[in-house]
């Protein structure tokens, strides 16, 4: 295990440590912490250590799982830890998946505090939410008790339960939670296609004019961002005084009719429960790898008020989440990906 540089006496710089540092949002927030004047050297902590070498950064091999290292001496000395590390996979098998993402985080969480550090930022996620209205925009004082049948919003909900008492235990530390709505970005495509998609979606057929028709269904109506917009909401929260949650999103906000522009396709009503079922058949029979309780789940979730981020954070995505999709889309059709090992193309 590589152990990161000690910080030289008197180098007042600011040393960031980004947990799972490797996937879809880690890459964009390691680029921009190490683009940053404000940052001294970052430390990107993944289960592999990529050929990827931004400026500023040094790796570390690391299991945040019960039984993986101490992390008390990879966080000393940091002015921030940003804990991104999630696994999405087996859905199969959810307690394989807490074990990373809750117990993990545990982990995370509390060698933040026995190293003293001063900043704990968490990806949490719009699917912390409990179920809301799709007819307007809720701020962070909506109840985050998530949607209890998928693992994934499961999950979430539950640490931000276990922020709320480290937040009491605590005071003297920043902790800030992110709840971004779906993200996304070229070099991402890769990863999120064989995460979400598997065999059943083909991403070079992913092209506009290919795919004749978008289900218009109730409740089909959620949010997109940038992940590269995303990482300087991240980095905003490092470098600002900031203390809890955030909304991240951008707009315009996606239902059939956007979808449908998006792919030159028409729209088609249909009732979501066929849906459903083809989608459960067809993770019942390892076709597809996303459960169908995380479909269900983005049918109820709420859309996000941002206004937080911007006043506090002086955030404003550059990317509409229109652009944000099609960069994805274009990713697809190519199979883009990176130098890591969970955004391999």
């Amino acid at each position: 295990m590589t152990r990161p540089p000690p910080l030289e006496p008197g180098d007042d710089g600011l040393r960031v440590v980004v947990v799972g540092a490797t996937g879809n949002v880690g890459t964009s927030v390691v680029q921009a912490c190490a683009d940053s004047p404000a940052v001294t050297s970052v430390l990107g902590l993944a289960r592999r250590v990529p050929q990827w070498r931004p400026a500023k950064t040094t790796w570390a091999a690391v299991d945040i799982e019960p039984d993986g290292p101490d992390l008390v001496p990879l966080f000393a000395g940091a002015g921030a830890v940003i804990h991104l590390a999630w696994k999405f996979q087996p859905t199969h098998h959810p307690s394989q998946t807490w074990l990373t993402n809750v117990l993990g985080s545990v982990r995370v969480f509390e060698a933040a505090a026995r190293a003293a550090v001063p900043v704990l930022v968490h990806a949490s996620s719009v699917g912390a939410y409990s179920p809301g209205p799709k007819d307007r925009r809720v701020d962070e004082s909506w109840p985050t008790h998530g949607w209890p049948q998928a693992a994934y919003t499961r999950e979430k909900a539950y640490l931000e339960r276990v922020l709320d008492a480290f937040e009491q235990s605590h005071p003297d530390i920043r902790v800030v939670r992110m709840r971004p709505a779906f993200l996304f970005k070229r070099t991402s495509a890769s990863e999120q296609r064989r995460i979400f998609g598997g065999r059943l979606l083909p991403g070079r057929l992913i092209r506009p004019g290919l795919i004749p028709a978008v289900p218009d269904m109730p409740g089909l109506t959620f949010q997109a961002l940038h992940t590269d917009d995303a990482a300087a909401a991240y980095l905003a929260a490092v470098t600002r005084p900031v203390r809890g949650a955030f909304n991240l999103a951008a707009d315009p906000p996606l239902d059939a009719q956007v979808l449908a522009g998006i792919l030159h396709a028409r729209r088609v009503p249909l009732p979501s429960a066929p849906v459903r079922a083809a989608l459960a058949a067809a993770w019942r029979l390892h076709l597809a790898p996303a459960s169908p309780d995380l479909f269900d789940a983005v049918l109820r979730l709420p859309l996000l008020d941002a206004s937080r981020a911007r006043t506090e954070l002086a955030w404003q995505p550059e990317y509409t989440a229109v652009e944000a999709v099609e960069e994805f889309l274009a990713g697809l059709r190519e199979g883009a990906g990176m130098s890591t090992a969970p955004l391999a193309a």
